[in-house]
C-alpha cells in the first residue's frame, strides 16, 4: 500500500539528508521555472497552441483572477510592463512579492542566510483574499471602468 510515509522512506531519497532533499527540491523547482520562463519568452501564449487556454474562461466565459497571467508574463519577459499591466494588473502587483519570497527561501536553503521576513497578520490575509474576490467580480462587469480590468 502506498503512503506518504513509505514514499519518504524511498531508497532513492533515503541516503539524502533533510537539508539535501530541501536543496534538491529547490533546485528542481528553479529548473522548472527557468524552462517554463524560456518557453514563455520564446512562444507568445496569445498566438501559440503550446499553452492551453484558461479552463475557467473556456467553461464559463468569465475571467478569473489569473486570466491574462501567461500573456502578461510573456510581455514582462519582453520588457513591456504597460502591456503586462493591461493583461493582469493583479499579477504585476503581486509578482515582486512572490519573487522576493522565492529568493528569500532559496537564500535560506542554499546559504542558511535569511532575508527580512514579513509577518503577515491574519487580518491582512483576509483583506487580500477579499480584494482578489472583488477583483474577480469587477473584471467581469462589462462597462468602464471595470472592463479595463479584463485582459
Amino acid at each position: 500500500m502506498f503512503s506518504l510515509k513509505n514514499y519518504s522512506q524511498s531508497p532513492l531519497l533515503s541516503p539524502l539528508s533533510p537539508k539535501a532533499k530541501e536543496y534538491l527540491g529547490f533546485t528542481l523547482v528553479t529548473l522548472a521555472i527557468v524552462v517554463a520562463g524560456t518557453l514563455l519568452f520564446l512562444f507568445d501564449p496569445a498566438s501559440s497552441k503550446l499553452f492551453p487556454p484558461s479552463p475557467f474562461r473556456s467553461l464559463t466565459g468569465l475571467y478569473c483572477p489569473g486570466c491574462g497571467t501567461l500573456r502578461g508574463l510573456h510581455q514582462l519577459l519582453h520588457g513591456n510592463l504597460v502591456g503586462a499591466f493591461g493583461l493582469n494588473p493583479l499579477m504585476v502587483i503581486s509578482l515582486p512579492f512572490m519573487v522576493y519570497s522565492y529568493v528569500a527561501y532559496g537564500l535560506r536553503t542554499i546559504t542558511g542566510r535569511t532575508l527580512l521576513v514579513w509577518f503577515v497578520p491574519p487580518q491582512l490575509i483576509w483583506f487580500i483574499l477579499q480584494a482578489i474576490l472583488a477583483y474577480w467580480v469587477a473584471r467581469n462587469i462589462p462597462f468602464a471602468p471595470f472592463s479595463w480590468l479584463a485582459p
